[in-house]
């Protein structure tokens, strides 16, 4: 059963009762998150797609709303919804809801590469434009996009999910830019392994969206699907969703929040070598992690 707190989340007032949505909180790093914020006395409403999910997340005590980032009309409701509970303010988004869809660059139609887009980043992007104007008002506020490190590099048969995350990457960063000076804050999360039902999800969607048997990549997409369907931590220096609610924190609570922090030991990794290593070499890098992951 799912803790109503965090273990880490104890009781407490930095929050001041400010509120913060979480977006993709039914379970992993939003869930955590969620939980962890009430903890610290956050007012936090806990966004999730579906109806079921929204009706356990209230079961354990948490203030929740059915969120579809990639409906504009879900995205409308949940706002008007959770403004007419606070009187109209809200002090942070967490955007935190999205998935990754595995499979070669050559392998991804339209339809599939534009529903990455979809929920990772446009609909990222609609919510976070609606809750600007409302931040600005306040003259306060709190953005913060969970990124990846494949937001930094790219791996092989991640290309999908790394194009969404680097678009968010720089879009964050022309966004912070503009509203330098409002008193509205953006940072970007940049995890690397972290516990959650991510690769469950993304098998998920491999499995629905990628023609395995017509593939020039078919024999290596055995060993992707093997990758995919490990039962417990299938990545070294996996970390937990403690790691992420730290960083999480820290932008809502800190009088100089960073644009970005980096989330487990291959972010700080990936981070580094890509700034001092040449593209050659760093490709031959890549493609090494890409096939020790996929052994």
């Amino acid at each position: 059963m799912t803790p109503r707190f965090s273990p880490e989340a104890r009781p407490g007032t930095a929050g001041r009762n400010r509120a913060v949505l979480v977006t993709g909180c039914s379970s992993g790093i939003g869930r955590y998150v969620a939980g962890g914020l009430q903890g610290r006395g956050f007012r936090v409403f806990a966004a999730a797609r579906k109806r079921d999910d929204v009706e356990r997340l209230a079961a354990d005590g948490l203030e929740s709303v059915q969120l579809d980032v990639t409906n504009s009309s879900s995205i409308e409701h949940a706002l008007k919804v959770i403004l007419e509970r606070t009187g109209g303010g809200l002090y942070g988004l967490f955007n935190n809801a999205g998935y990754g869809q595995t499979g070669a660059v050559e392998d991804l139609d339209r339809d599939v590469l534009r529903e990455q887009f979809e929920t990772n980043l446009f609909g990222l992007h609609e919510l976070t434009v609606r809750v600007i104007p409302v931040m600005r008002r306040q003259g306060e506020g709190r953005i913060i996009h969970n990124s990846s490190v494949l937001g930094l590099v790219a791996l092989k048969y991640r290309g999908a999910y790394a194009a969404s995350k680097f678009a968010l990457e720089g879009l964050t960063d022309a966004l912070r830019l503009e509203l330098r000076g409002s008193g509205v804050h953006v940072s970007l999360i940049e995890p690397g392994p972290v516990r959650s039902a991510f690769r469950k999800n993304a098998h998920a969607a491999f499995q629905k969206n990628i023609n395995v048997q017509v593939s020039f990549h078919s024999a290596a997409y055995a060993r992707v699907e093997k990758r995919l369907g490990k039962e417990g931590d299938a990545a070294p220096f996996t970390l937990g969703p403690e790691a992420v609610l730290k960083t999480v924190v820290h932008a809502l609570e800190s009088r100089q929040p960073r644009a970005r922090y980096y989330v487990t030991t291959p972010t700080h990794v990936f981070g580094f070598l890509k700034r001092i290593l040449p593209t050659a070499l760093l490709d031959r890098l890549l493609l090494r992690v890409s096939d020790t992951e996929n052994r």
